[in-house]
């Protein structure tokens, strides 16, 4: 089925949108930071054979319109394209960012058929007690250090493109004004984003939801890290396991699953990613084998209770 691009415009921010097309319950998608709902072509394929799939580019990303990030508002914009498309009660997936933006959906549709989070729990920069298996001293070394790399990103963003650095983003990733190439979001956007403190940290949250939720765990660093910022990263991911952990103690209805990818999940293994997105569906809804088990490679779901 070929996929069908819109726009839902009668709104203060247009929202661009790809509908996969597909038949039964449906499934909304929402990418990370600096990302476009192309990060999905490539999961959304194997969901329509049971999903109805749509994909939506987050507002100031992609062709989608700028706004303020504000959360509450955010939530709007999923719940415009839902509604436009006619989207009852959609199985919202999020990754990084957008999978906080899943865990907030979560808890204001507290009887949501689900949400899936992929790897979207903290940003680099969060808080010093929430990384784990670091000295003080060298954990506030390292954070100087990512926080050196950020900046530097933040200041490249301020500034138009150079044309050979251009031609490596799609098109849907770029504004050309008169003063040059720039990538979405807005440096400003991603300045916003970057210190907000739900961005900082959404653990804590995960404790209020209601509805089932998957949270799937990146296994590795991302390649080419440079310097010493992929140590942080391993202590970043221990310290969100940690913490996830102790939450999904009592809660059954929220479950935990390593993947053996890094941050990039999605582009690195579509295949284990939708399966992930299946099985929890079908077992949240009842059509799966016994709770506590992943139907896809036979490993056992981290136990939540």
């Amino acid at each position: 089925m070929t996929a069908s691009d819109l726009v839902v415009g009668d709104r203060p921010v247009p929202l661009a949108v790809r509908d996969h097309g597909g038949d039964g319950a449906p499934i909304l998608l929402l990418h990370g930071l600096g990302g476009t709902l192309l990060h999905w072509d490539a999961v959304a394929p194997l969901l329509t054979g049971s999903h109805r799939v749509v994909a939506m580019d987050l507002r100031g990303h992609g062709l989608s319109g700028d706004g303020p990030w504000e959360w509450e508002a955010v939530l709007d914009d999923v719940r415009a394209v839902a509604d436009h498309l006619g989207l009852d009660q959609p199985f919202v997936v999020g990754h990084s960012l957008g999978g906080m933006v899943a865990v907030r959906w979560a808890l204001r549709h507290p009887d949501a058929p689900g949400i899936v989070n992929l790897d979207g729990l903290r940003s680099a920069e969060t808080e010093p007690r929430h990384y784990a298996g670091l000295a003080q001293e060298e954990l506030q070394e390292l954070l100087a250090e990512v926080k050196a790399v950020f900046d530097a990103q933040a200041a490249a963003m301020a500034q138009p493109l150079p044309e050979a650095h251009a031609a490596m983003y799609p098109q849907r990733s770029l504004l050309t004004t008169g003063e040059g190439v720039f990538v979405r979001p807005s440096a400003a956007l991603a300045a916003q984003v970057r210190y907000d403190p739900y961005f900082l940290d959404s653990v804590e949250p995960v404790a209020e939801i209601r509805c089932p939720a998957l949270f799937v765990l990146a296994g590795r660093n991302l390649p080419g890290l440079p310097g010493r910022v992929g140590e942080l990263m391993t202590a970043q991911r221990a310290g969100i396991r940690r913490d996830l952990l102790s939450l999904l103690a009592d809660r059954p209805h929220l479950r935990l699953l390593d993947l053996d990818a890094s941050h990039a999940m999605v582009v690195e293994r579509p295949e284990e990613v939708a399966r992930a997105i299946l099985d929890f569906h079908a077992e949240t809804t009842g059509r799966t084998g016994p709770a506590g088990r992943d139907e896809s490679t036979g490993r056992p779901w981290i136990p939540s209770a």
